[in-house]
């Protein structure tokens, strides 16, 4: 596998997704610990993988990043949904379920905030996170993210509909803690 850093953390290393990644990704992506975390809802196959890896993970208006601990892919991060006009973008990741509750998580997205403050350019970075995933709220919250707001029974998962809570960071906000 490829050993371009982009980003290094404490605990990660953040590099740029490879076509080589492509098995990795499609294996966590249908395990239902990942895909219920992210709204997904179908099972991906090969060529569905490859076609995300062209269409977005290549797009010039998202970020997307292969999260590594020790040479081991654990993970992905980044930014879609950039809106360079009001400069803002929504953050989104995912860690591999035997890679849970080491940290690897909150490096990785302490190391992208910064990114996209310092090197984008962006005045605000959200996040949505599905109401189940307390795991996922306890991390945007120890970053410096605010619980901005609920959108009820907005996503049908597991047979029942789920509240999305919304979270924002403004770089103001962010940069007075980092301080």
């Amino acid at each position: 596998m490829p050993d371009a850093v982009f980003l290094s953390g404490d605990r990660v290393d953040l590099r740029p997704i490879e076509e080589d990644d492509l098995e990795f990704l499609q294996r966590e992506i249908n395990d239902p610990r990942v895909w219920r975390a992210i709204g997904g809802s179908r099972p991906i196959n090969r060529a569905q993988e490859r076609e995300f890896f062209e269409n977005v993970v290549c797009d010039d208006d998202s970020v997307n990043l292969l999260i590594v601990a020790d040479s081991t892919p654990v993970g992905t991060i980044g930014f879609n949904s950039i809106e360079w006009e009001p400069q803002r973008a929504e953050i989104g990741y995912w860690i591999a379920p035997e890679h849970h509750r080491h940290g690897y998580g909150t490096d990785a997205t302490e190391r992208v905030v910064r990114y996209g403050f310092d090197q984008l350019g962006l005045h605000k970075i959200e996040a949505r996170v599905f109401e189940f995933n307390a795991a996922s709220r306890r991390l945007l919250e120890s970053v410096g993210f605010t619980e901005e707001g609920v959108h009820r029974d907005e996503v049908f998962i597991d047979g029942e509909y789920q509240d999305t809570y919304w979270y924002g960071l403004l770089e103001d906000e962010w940069r007075s803690q980092t301080e």
